[in-house]
């Protein structure tokens, strides 16, 4: 008489030694990506490589690509828009040189990025033209803990200028140029880290020294294009 009882409770347990793999495989899985993908790669800085350690990348995409979380290469997540490639957000991440202060970031995405960032960063401003994945990254930040990542639906072209200036500002998708509101969003001696060009894409770190802006360009990427006010 007590079967199904000790069925259901005998199915619970499996259910929770299941996920408990699973999430050990994930930890293995990220320690393998920061070892092999990044790292070797010649990402050397400890807080970068720590942020990318800690962060769940398999919960920032589709349930159905998340055996695919850690793979070395992009991941669609809907609205034609992508989850980019470790090595592309760790390298980004280290270029920007942050240490704590105010972030900004400029496509959001499904989060993932933001939730990197904030390891670092005392508080992160991320901004998604897409309405939609606006609201779901917010949720989904707010559901993992991110208390310390502020998410807005809007352009990000015009930046974020009553949370200004910032620290560090990094743009998630190519600019045809670099939007100047941005640049004036920064810091003395802060960094704005983006892709810029159409057909052509190089990976930019500009620089902030008083009143002029340093450029280095730091390699050739792919990213999908920024839209808005920065086509007009």
């Amino acid at each position: 008489m007590f079967l199904v009882p000790v069925l259901v409770g005998m199915a619970f347990f499996a259910s929770l030694a299941a996920n408990g793999a699973d999430e050990a495989a994930f930890v293995r899985a990220r320690e393998e990506m920061v070892a092999t993908q990044i790292a070797a790669r010649g990402v050397k800085d400890p807080k970068t490589l720590a942020a990318m350690r800690k962060v769940p990348r398999h919960l920032f995409v589709p349930e159905g690509a998340r055996g695919q979380a850690y793979e070395d290469h992009p991941l669609a997540i809907g609205h034609g828009q992508t989850i980019s490639q470790p090595f592309m957000v760790a390298t980004m991440l280290e270029a920007l040189g942050l240490e704590g202060g105010r972030a900004l970031e400029i496509g959001t995405g499904s989060g993932y990025q933001a939730a990197v960032l904030s390891q670092i960063a005392a508080r992160v401003f991320t901004i998604e033209i897409v309405a939609p994945l606006a609201a779901s990254s917010a949720a989904l930040l707010k559901r993992l803990g991110y208390a310390n990542v502020s998410v807005r639906a809007g352009d990000g072209y015009l930046g974020w200028p009553e949370a200004a200036p910032f620290d560090a500002i990094l743009v998630t998708a190519a600019a045809p140029k670099i939007p100047a509101p941005l640049k004036e969003q920064l810091k003395d001696g802060g960094r704005l880290v983006l892709p810029v060009g159409d057909d052509w894409q190089e990976l930019v770190v500009v620089t902030r020294r008083g009143g002029r802006f340093e450029e280095n360009r730091l390699l050739a990427v792919r990213f999908v294009p920024m839209t808005g006010k920065v086509r007009q």
